[in-house]
């Protein structure tokens, strides 16, 4: 079985407020004191209002989903112990009018001089999930064949609809935020192996990235693991809605290997109305149209439900089709994540949306 992994990032926000707070160093500190997590699994990120985790390497979507939620109680535990909650939100709902402290390290100090305000905008959470591929040559084909899927993943899983106290119109207002660095949205098309790493040498060399963990494309082979990992996730409200775009992700890249070795065609696609496809898709999630692989609009369920169609044998394969089969319709009846906070809006205000986002944080 193809084995996968999922890292997820979380704000860390004052409990009366549902402001961010910089307290990841003490947090990350506090949550190995119980020895329920390594220091490999909890990890920096670029703002200290938050924290990334990451699960060992799984084969079930059993393993990965009671890793999460381990490493989601013992984070949340150790932001209790210093006065804050974690936040399961692509976007922080309220923002202070100064920017959060940055982490410590020399790439991220790197990174505030070359562009402070992007930097302190950069508030934002993901679910990110690696793939194992045979090999390099292997994952660049399959990264060919899956950036067709990558607007309905990420209509799937938008969780970020607010940003300064209102709504923003967007699903997947973390998806716009990311779209302005300078190597970010779709990836492009690679015509082999030797191509993509000579392509990203470039931007090294030009000085417009300064290392491979700047490649913000929604999609990337791994610098550190034999994976292909798929970025445009936003981060999800339960561990349970993580769990099953996994187990979707997966399915994708074995399906694409699968074509890639049957030498199957790649759809015709424009590069341009790709892009603008994830635009449209962080613009209404699925609440409207999605644009399929081929370019033409259709309803987002119809869309939703051909793509499940595409991976269903691998689905099958791995024995995830009724796990996945019935979160799929729990999500087409509660919406994504970007609905559910909508609705916590409309009913209570800000301060039902982080009571949502944070009570959801340690949920199956």
């Amino acid at each position: 079985m193809t084995t996968i992994g999922v890292e997820e990032e979380y704000l860390l926000l004052d409990p009366v407020t549902g402001l961010p707070v910089p307290q990841a160093d003490k947090v990350r500190a506090a949550a190995g004191v119980g020895h329920l997590v390594t220091d490999q699994e909890v990890q920096y990120e670029l703002l200290q209002a938050q924290v990334e985790v990451a699960t060992p390497v799984c084969d079930t979507l059993e393993e990965v989903g009671g890793h999460l939620l381990r490493l989601r109680h013992a984070v949340g535990v150790a932001a209790e112990e210093h006065g804050c909650r974690i936040g399961v939100c692509g976007t922080p709902p309220l923002r202070h009018g100064r920017p959060i402290a940055v982490t410590d390290q020399a790439r991220y100090r790197a990174m505030v001089t070359l562009a402070p305000q992007l930097v302190a905008e950069q508030l934002v959470n993901g679910t990110h999930v690696h793939v194992a591929v045979p090999d390099r040559e292997a994952g660049v084909q399959v990264l060919n064949r899956i950036r067709f899927r990558l607007p309905t993943l990420t209509a799937m899983a938008a969780n970020s609809p607010l940003w300064d106290g209102h709504d923003t119109g967007f699903a997947s207002w973390r998806t716009v935020i990311f779209s302005r660095w300078p190597v970010s949205g779709m990836p492009p098309h690679f015509e082999d192996a030797a191509d993509y790493d000579r392509r990203v040498e470039r931007l090294q060399e030009s000085g417009l990235i300064s290392d491979t963990g700047q490649l913000y494309w929604q999609a990337r082979l791994s610098a550190t693991y034999p994976t292909i990992e798929v970025r445009c996730p936003d981060v999800q409200l339960r561990a349970d809605e993580a769990v099953m775009l996994a187990a979707i992700i997966r399915a994708l890249v074995e399906t694409s290997l699968a074509e890639a070795a049957a030498g199957t065609p790649l759809p015709d696609c424009a590069p341009e109305l790709l892009q603008a496809a994830m635009w449209h898709a962080a613009r209404f999630g699925l609440g409207d149209t999605l644009i399929d692989p081929d370019g033409r609009p259709h309803r987002a369920g119809d869309v939703l439900y051909e793509f499940l169609r595409h991976v269903a044998p691998a689905l099958d394969a791995s024995g995830d089709s009724r796990q996945v089969t019935s979160l799929i319709h729990r999500l087409l009846q509660d919406g994504t994540g970007a609905d559910r906070q909508r609705a916590a809006l409309a009913h209570g205000g800000l301060r039902a949306v982080t009571e949502l986002i944070s009570a959801q944080s340690t949920m199956p």
